[in-house]
């Protein structure tokens, strides 16, 4: 679907449906006066007989002489609209819409009027919901639906001062469409061998942008001893992929990204149950997120050089599988004995962040899909970041609520730390029942010493079971923060 901004007059598009706005308690507003007597008269009715009276989430068609489709959104009271309502009554709209016969949507939704929500972030809203509800997974479907029935244009009513902010919005809007696409691969497709394929053509299309591929055998030779332990039961083997973005002077720092890319996981060894495993195809959407978040800032073409590492490994029980017992040497040299082979994200994520730390980066950013305990804490609300480094949870906190991609933090105090102690090695992989996000933390944050760095877990945010799939998020969160530390 392609997304473009509109600043015309109401009654000069031509659009098959047009979404209009309206707070309860009005009697009309100027976006129906502005479409004629024939639709007004139909919405004054609508509003005698209280068949519409503007409540939150509220919809009411009215129709044109051509044909042309009205529909009345209802937006509540403009004092009480919330953030969380306006995203979710803009989808519930737009998916309507994309399941009826409407080929091109304009929505106008009056964004410099709520009380709450400031024009630029209701923009982000309107325009991100709006991209999501359209998405539809059809890649591996013999039957397609018609294309002659499929939502092709919308355009969302901006002004002058929200130019920008829709800018921003579509490239994350981008950016989520990427990160959808690989999660919602089957794995069968989505192996370490086709991340690296697709992030070699984005990178292709770009003359800013350079990749680098690291096989097996490299990284053998290099002593990621960790990573390749996760990957050495399976067929599929692993791919380090990096991509390069040079936005800013040469001298300039990058920021770096890091991202879980398990394609597949059964558990290795220490077997996952077979009750939804067919989910653990989205245990790449770490991966997915930084890959969607490069894709939005290229787009963009932000002022910052930026690195984002994926090391893309699959987790079978082969022969060959590491077992619960193993002392594994890590690329940092810093020993781990294996207590779950299960616990392989922290695995591929610990030689992934040595290695990304010669580069020099100003910061480092990793995202993944690490601990079913961050379901347990947070649900499916919130992603949880973890950092020892002053200022940098408040700099993503706050890019979460920018964009409605929000997050919270997690300690990681040193008294966890003892709980992922060894006789045998310098750290074990797991740090048992309590607390296990944080554990994670731990394990990970002893890999960044002196790093300015943050983990982000993912695990409850990335997807949505089989109802609607991989989320996307929090590519837009991402975005955002990437955008943020472009403007200072």
């Amino acid at each position: 679907m392609k997304i473009k901004s509109t600043q015309q007059a109401i009654n000069t598009n031509q659009a098959d449906q047009v979404i209009i706005g309206h707070f309860k308690g009005q009697k009309t507003n100027s976006w129906i006066e502005e479409l004629g007597s024939e639709i007004k008269d139909q919405f004054i009715a609508r509003i005698k007989n209280k068949d519409f009276t503007g409540q939150t989430g509220q919809a009411q068609n009215l129709y044109a002489a051509k044909g042309q489709v009205i529909t009345v959104l209802g937006l509540g009271k403009a004092d009480k609209l919330s953030a969380t309502a306006l995203y979710e009554n803009t989808h519930k709209i737009i998916q309507a819409a994309a399941k009826s016969r409407s080929q091109t949507v304009a929505i106008y939704l009056a964004l410099n009027e709520f009380d709450d929500i400031d024009p630029e972030q209701a923009t982000k809203l309107v325009t991100l919901a709006s991209a999501h509800a359209e998405y539809r997974y059809e890649d591996t479907k013999a039957y397609k639906k018609d294309n002659k029935h499929k939502l092709k244009e919308l355009e969302v009513a901006v002004n002058d001062s929200q130019t920008a902010a829709f800018k921003q919005a579509k490239a994350m809007a981008s950016g989520v469409s990427a990160a959808r696409h690989l999660g919602n691969y089957p794995p069968n497709v989505c192996t370490p061998k086709y991340i690296a394929s697709y992030a070699t053509k984005i990178a292709e299309k770009n003359k800013k942008c350079e990749i680098n591929v690291l096989n097996h055998k490299q990284m053998k030779k290099m002593g990621m001893g960790a990573l390749l332990a996760v990957g050495q039961g399976s067929a599929n083997k692993p791919k380090m992929v990096v991509l390069k973005y040079n936005g800013a002077a040469q001298d300039q720092a990058p920021i770096a990204l890091v991202g879980k890319g398990i394609t597949f996981d059964t558990g290795g060894i220490s077997l996952k149950p077979g009750a939804n495993m067919d989910e653990m195809k989205y245990d790449m959407c770490g991966a997915a997120t930084v890959i969607g978040g490069f894709v939005a800032a290229v787009e963009l073409g932000l002022p910052i050089n930026l690195l984002t590492f994926v090391p893309a490994v699959e987790n079978m029980p082969d022969g060959k599988a590491y077992r619960p017992g193993d002392v594994i040497t890590s690329y940092s040299g810093k020993t781990i004995e294996v207590l779950n082979t299960d616990a392989e994200g922290r695995m591929i994520l610990c030689d992934t962040l040595t290695y990304s730390q010669e580069f020099k980066p100003s910061v480092v950013l990793d995202f993944a899909t690490l601990t079913g305990a961050c379901v347990v804490a947070l649900g499916h609300q919130a992603s949880a970041v973890m950092t020892k480094t002053d200022g940098l949870y408040d700099d993503l906190k706050a890019a979460g609520l920018q964009s409605h991609d929000r997050v919270w933090e997690l300690p990681l105090w040193d008294e966890y730390q003892k709980q992922i102690d060894t006789t045998f090695a310098d750290m074990q992989n797991i740090g048992g029942f309590p607390a296990g996000t944080i554990t994670a933390g731990c394990f990970l944050s002893r890999f960044t010493d002196g790093q300015k760095w943050a983990h982000v877990d993912i695990a409850g945010t990335a997807w949505n079971s089989k109802k609607d799939g991989a989320t996307g998020r929090p590519v837009a969160m991402l975005t955002q923060y990437l955008i943020n530390e472009s403007q200072k």
